[in-house]
Order: C-alpha cells, then sequence, then structure tokens
C-alpha cells in the first residue's frame, strides 16, 4: 500500500463549528398558536422560522426575509426585541 493509499482510507478529521451567533439585531420569536386548520403554507412558514410547537421560542437575526415571514403568520407567533 503506498502513501497515496493510506491518506485516502484515513477518515477525514471533521471540523469543529461553532454555533452561527446572529450579529447585529435579533427578534425573540414564540409560537402562541397552533397550525392545526390553517393553510399547509403557514405551517411550513413556522417550520421556516424553526417553530413547530406550542410556546417554542427562537432568537432571530432581524432581516427582510425573516420579517416577511413573521408578516405572513403574524397571527400565529409573538415577537419581541431580543436585546
Amino acid at each position: 500500500m503506498t502513501e497515496a493509499q493510506a491518506k485516502k482510507k484515513a477518515p477525514a478529521a471533521k471540523k469543529e463549528t461553532a454555533a452561527k451567533k446572529p450579529s447585529g439585531k435579533t427578534l425573540k420569536v414564540t409560537q402562541i398558536r397552533s397550525p392545526n386548520n390553517r393553510e399547509e403554507w403557514q405551517r411550513s412558514t413556522l417550520i421556516g422560522l424553526g417553530l413547530n410547537k406550542m410556546n417554542r421560542s427562537r432568537v432571530l437575526e432581524d432581516t427582510p426575509s425573516v420579517r416577511g415571514m413573521i408578516n405572513s403568520v403574524k397571527h400565529l407567533v409573538k415577537v419581541e426585541d431580543a436585546a
């Protein structure tokens, strides 16, 4: 076995990735209502925000895309500044 073949068989070292911290302003979004009996796109939007059960919260970066998602399901969530 050559040295090149030995390197190919060796397992690759996994890179440690730190949790991605949001830079700038953040929002705390809490799901306050159930998506039952709602349109499927509303359930999908909640999942996109990282919410899937009642009273769960996420701290999200304040970007236009997140604001748009929150605006489309504003009757299902509560938004606070996470200062």
